[in-house]
C-alpha cells in the first residue's frame, strides 16, 4: 500500500503501463501466431505478405522496451527462416 502521493501515482502509472504491455504483447502473439498458420498450411503468398507486417510489429515492440532485443532478434530470425524454407 502506498504511503505517499509520489507513490500512489507511481502505482497508478505502474498499472497503465502495464495494461499497454500487455496489450502490446498480445498483438505480437496474435501477428506470430497468423504467420506460423500460414507457413504450417504451406500458403507461401500469406506468409510473405504477413511477414513484412510482423516484423514491423516486432520492431515497434523491441523498440518501446515491451521485449528485449534479442528476444525480437530471436523472433525474427526464425519467422524468415520459416518464410524463406516456404519458398524453397
Amino acid at each position: 500500500m502506498a504511503n505517499t502521493k509520489s507513490a500512489e501515482k507511481r502505482n497508478r502509472q505502474n498499472l497503465q503501463a502495464r495494461e499497454r504491455n500487455r496489450a502490446q504483447r498480445s498483438r505480437l502473439r496474435t501477428a506470430i501466431k497468423s504467420l506460423r498458420s500460414a507457413v504450417a498450411t504451406g500458403d507461401a503468398a500469406q506468409a510473405a505478405e504477413l511477414l513484412p507486417q510482423t516484423l514491423g510489429i516486432i520492431d515497434k515492440i523491441a523498440q518501446k522496451k515491451v521485449i528485449h532485443p534479442n528476444t525480437a532478434s530471436r523472433y525474427k530470425s526464425r519467422l524468415t527462416k520459416k518464410v524463406a524454407a516456404l519458398g524453397k
